[in-house]
């Protein structure tokens, strides 16, 4: 089983959701201890990064098999969760 932690924009992300969105957001989250690529996630060309989709959001995420952790990097809407990721 998988440790979830957000990263600092991903808690500020979070914090700026509707209240419908966040709890769509938590349980898209929550099974990704179980199974972290479930079949709905999908791998990020050119990175090491998954993503799950909540309705118009996404969530970005990388997976740390040797520390088990899975770090949330990203909540956003589709149109600005792209931008500026490494």
């Amino acid at each position: 089983m998988y440790h979830i932690k957000f990263s600092k924009p991903a808690e500020k992300d979070y914090k700026k959701l509707p209240r419908e969105i966040a709890e769509r957001v938590d349980k898209a989250i929550k099974p990704l201890a179980d199974e972290p690529r479930p079949a709905n996630c999908k791998k990020l060309q050119n990175s090491h990064f998954y993503r799950i989709r909540v309705g118009d959001y996404r969530v970005l995420y990388e997976i740390n098999e040797d520390t088990v952790i899975i770090l949330v990097l990203r909540i956003r809407h589709r149109k600005e969760v792209y931008k500026n990721i490494h």
